[in-house]
């Protein structure tokens, strides 16, 4: 088993100029470390129902107990103005900048959290699309594709993840595999419960337990 930088096309020049907008990292710099309330208003706002501050304040007053509410509010009413293919692609690459956060918290190293990379097993054609985010250790690989919300898993992602652990063990390589998912996990899971591609074995992760990526493999 081994890693490759994903071959560039005119989709991730685009996307790669998204991902290093300053809006992006800061997001995923106020994010990391938000509560589970946090996380979900920053989801609320981020998807353009409204971007009139005052109302998210009066409906979700709970959600505004400190000042790292507030600028979560301006900072996703930022994304939220964006017209709707523009913010679509900020919200991935938000998640995906969390993420790559979230690991770095338990890296050995810097250079073994990666963005964008393929997977390459002895035999098996290549997949075309690349994994989110990937960890990358001796025997203790990890490799996930990030979605903003449930609607986003589908039967071609959760068949990657799992013939790419199968791959791996094929090698003797031990790969963990996962979806992290900024949405909820009762959302996650009624998606999920409609799909018939192999998922068991496919780490979950979702709003509600995004911080356990810091605290290691499981």
């Amino acid at each position: 088993m081994r890693f490759q930088d994903a071959a560039p096309d005119a989709r991730a020049i685009v996307y790669a100029g998204i991902q290093a907008d300053p809006l992006v990292g800061r997001l995923a710099e106020l994010l990391d470390g938000a509560s589970t309330a946090q996380l979900v208003l920053a989801r609320a706002v981020m998807n353009g129902e409204t971007t009139d501050p005052d109302t998210w304040r009066s409906m979700v007053p709970a959600c505004f107990p400190d000042d790292r509410s507030e600028a979560i509010l301006t900072a996703s009413l930022q994304v939220a103005e964006r017209g709707e293919q523009v913010r679509s692609q900020f919200r991935g690459a938000i998640v995906e900048a969390l993420t790559e956060r979230l690991l770095r918290r338990r890296a050995t190293a810097a250079n073994v959290i990666r963005r964008e990379r393929r997977i390459l097993f002895d035999g098996v054609r290549a997949e075309i699309h690349p994994y989110d985010v990937t960890v990358e250790l001796p025997d203790a690989a990890e490799a996930y594709d990030c979605k903003w919300g449930a609607r986003g898993i589908n039967a071609d992602v959760l068949h990657q993840l799992d013939d790419a652990r199968l791959h791996a063990a094929g090698e003797d390589d031990r790969l963990l595999v996962g979806l992290i998912v900024f949405d909820t996990r009762l959302a996650c899971l009624v998606r999920l419960e409609q799909m018939t591609a192999p998922h068991e074995a496919t780490r979950l992760v979702t709003i509600e337990s995004l911080a356990g990526l810091a605290r290691g493999r499981p």
